[in-house]
């Protein structure tokens, strides 16, 4: 039996945030943005076939949205039928119901 394949989307704010991650990072270390960047996306890329790996998110608590962690950091996703949507990318010490009240202001 093949795989289900879905397409996978990053809303703007997770693309943002992503870049915002990376600009932070490379102001350090260029190599570590990089590298961090890289597994970002392989990571996105990868939800593809392999969806429902993540764990549900703990303070959601609704089976179709799930997360994977890429080295400190969250990378939330909304599983449908046919396409994953990366909606964030967060610190994983970030107070989530604080971000998540900042999300709904913008």
């Amino acid at each position: 039996m093949a795989a289900r394949v879905r397409e996978v989307i990053w809303a703007e704010s997770a693309r943002d945030a992503l870049d915002a991650v990376i600009e932070y990072i490379a102001q350090d270390s260029p190599q570590a943005a990089v590298q961090v960047l890289d597994e970002a996306l392989r990571t996105g890329a990868s939800l593809a076939t392999f969806a429902e790996r993540g764990r549900v998110v703990p303070e959601l608590n609704d089976p179709a949205i799930r997360e994977v962690f890429v080295h400190k950091y969250r990378l939330q996703y909304e599983v449908g039928d046919a396409q994953v949507l990366v909606v964030a990318f967060l610190h994983g010490t970030r107070d989530f119901a604080t971000w998540r009240e900042s999300q709904k202001q913008e």
